[in-house]
């Protein structure tokens, strides 16, 4: 029953975990460059550091998954899981917490506790707290750094955007770059308005991300293939174009109705294949735009 109990209180920001089938899931791992690897299953994508200090994880799936995500772990390393990181609150990336939890130790952001400790609302659903080990134990408010198998590994918190407790994760030396929910490749992102994201905010995240990108640095996002800066300089071209012309249109006294109705250009067709479809995302940027609170109004 306890078991089941983690489950439920762990429920995804993205898919119900009772309604998805999780038997036939794969975690697969891939080498990115020097001490990091790539795990992919159900949820957020996963990064891994293993080196003489042991085992980092950043960010752990659904938690029905987390047995195969060990599994996986094992393939990389025999050594001890020493860090877990989330880069947000959102279930698809904490899930594993509620076991990881009693091995390793949690680190996230203020926010990222501040939620988990209470109930939230999730589209309409009030989800209760989660339990006190699968909570980060280890928080920040701007960053941190660990240095761990022989490199800074760096977390820094980013203003209100997916959420308000999103950080994005660098590996220094090797020279990778997890950046959470503030990337979906070539997808139309989730903003969670619910949980302190920002529309506005989201945009400015990731320019500011670009703006500092390493040269040559890979990039995990969210959900998605791994990346570089073209694949996340076309990411922001359509979050500043797609979010410009709602703008415009709600300024010229369009409903959310006939925004949807008249869509988006066709060269942003391909993006609204993933989770989000083309008229959530409208449905998202227009409510997000007239939310008080949620950035500027600019032009």
């Amino acid at each position: 029953m306890k078991a089941v109990a983690a489950v439920l209180v762990l429920l995804p920001c993205l898919v119900l975990a009772q309604e998805r089938d999780f038997s036939q899931v794969e975690v697969r791992a891939t080498p990115v460059a020097g001490n990091i690897h790539l795990l992919q299953g159900a949820g957020g994508n996963m990064a891994v550091s293993v080196g003489p200090d042991g085992v980092l994880l950043v960010d752990d799936d659904f938690a029905p998954l987390i047995d195969k995500v060990r599994a996986a772990l094992k393939t990389l390393s025999k050594q001890k899981l020493v860090y877990v990181l989330n880069t947000h609150v959102h279930s698809d990336h904490t899930g594993g917490n509620a076991v990881l939890g009693r091995e390793a130790t949690l680190v996230a952001h203020d926010a990222v506790r501040a939620r988990m400790s209470k109930p939230r609302v999730r589209r309409g659903e009030t989800l209760p707290p989660a339990p006190e080990h699968a909570r980060p134990i280890l928080t920040f408010q701007q960053g941190l750094s660990l240095w761990f198998n022989g490199e800074e590994v760096r977390m820094t918190h980013l203003p209100s955007g997916h959420t308000d407790g999103d950080s994005t994760v660098l590996f220094v030396g090797s020279n990778v770059l997890h950046v959470g929910d503030q990337f979906f490749t070539d997808r139309f992102p989730v903003i969670d308005l619910e949980a302190g994201g920002s529309v506005e905010g989201y945009v400015r995240n990731v320019e500011g991300v670009l703006a500092s990108l390493p040269t040559g640095v890979r990039i995990i996002p969210g959900h998605g293939a791994l990346a570089g800066r073209e694949e996340l300089e076309r990411f922001v071209a359509m979050l500043r174009e797609t979010t410009a012309l709602v703008r415009r249109k709600k300024v010229a006294g369009r409903t959310l109705e006939q925004v949807k109705a008249e869509g988006l250009p066709e060269q942003y067709r391909s993006f609204g294949e993933g989770h989000v479809k083309t008229e959530k995302w409208l449905e998202t940027v227009y409510a997000g735009l007239g939310v008080v609170g949620q950035g500027s109004t600019r032009p």
